[in-house]
């Protein structure tokens, strides 16, 4: 049976697409008039899909009533560059810190309220913990989740800890709102935190935070090891590879 709210949904979706296909062609502005013309759209849709893009800031009216792409894609387009870039800048450090120390070394960055992981170096060993691209995991289970909440205060990780009730994974997941605010203070205060068997039995992790040039968080490394192999002389190289990153993408340390 079709569903024709969900075809219109599409419809929409693909003419919005369109429509900010056609404002990029343009180096600053564009009429209706044109953008109906290049898109076939209707100027009576073309408007109404254009005023509602307006609305939440992926365009733009100028004073003469044209149209134009807003900031908000440019600040979407910053995050995507972050990312392209922290990868890029990440990948030579990670493969010397596994190199040295002989454990798999992940990147991850934050999305909502979950780490995304998005690079990895693969220790080569038979036992190792290897997580997969993409896959995500809740902040409080992870080394630079807790870190990361940690960054946007107290209040924020009351506010987490409401909005997720606190999951347990294995148990020795930290679940009281008040131990997770304790943890997450006190790696803050050390620049590291550990995952001790708290998204995975038998595992642990150490991680660190990597920023941008302007002191934004936007990643965290982190070495994932059997809990029986990781090993406390660690955590100054896993420190270090995060800050090499940091530097590489402008963060002098202030």
């Amino acid at each position: 049976m079709k569903n024709p709210k969900g075809t219109a949904s599409i419809q929409v979706i693909e003419r919005m697409a369109r429509l900010l296909d056609a404002l990029a062609a343009y180096p600053d502005s564009a009429s209706l008039k044109f953008l109906s013309a290049d898109t076939g759209l209707h100027p009576s849709t073309a408007h109404r899909i254009l005023a509602s893009l307006a609305e939440q800031g992926f365009v733009e009216r100028t004073e003469a009533g044209d149209y134009r792409l807003g900031r908000k894609l440019a600040r979407l387009g910053c995050r995507v560059n972050a990312r392209l870039d922290v990868r890029r800048e990440a990948q030579e450090v990670m493969e010397r810190l596994r190199d040295r120390i002989g454990e798999t070394v992940n990147l991850t960055v934050r999305e909502g309220d979950e780490v995304v992981y998005v690079e990895r170096a693969i220790a080569n060993r038979m036992m190792r913990v290897e997580q997969v691209i993409g896959s995500r995991a809740p902040l409080h289970v992870t080394a630079v989740g807790k870190m990361m909440l940690a960054e946007e205060g107290e209040e924020a990780i009351a506010a987490y800890a409401e909005r997720t009730g606190l999951p347990a994974f294995t148990e020795h997941t930290l679940t009281d709102p008040e131990a997770l605010v304790t943890e997450a203070r006190a790696a803050a205060e050390r620049g590291y935190a550990l995952d001790d068997e708290e998204a995975e039995l038998g595992v642990g992790c150490i991680g660190a935070l990597v920023r941008d040039a302007g002191g934004n968080v936007v990643a965290g490394l982190s070495v994932s090891a059997p809990i029986e192999r990781r090993r406390a002389e660690w955590i100054p190289l896993v420190r270090a590879a995060a800050e090499e990153i940091s530097r590489r993408l402008g963060w002098n340390g202030g």
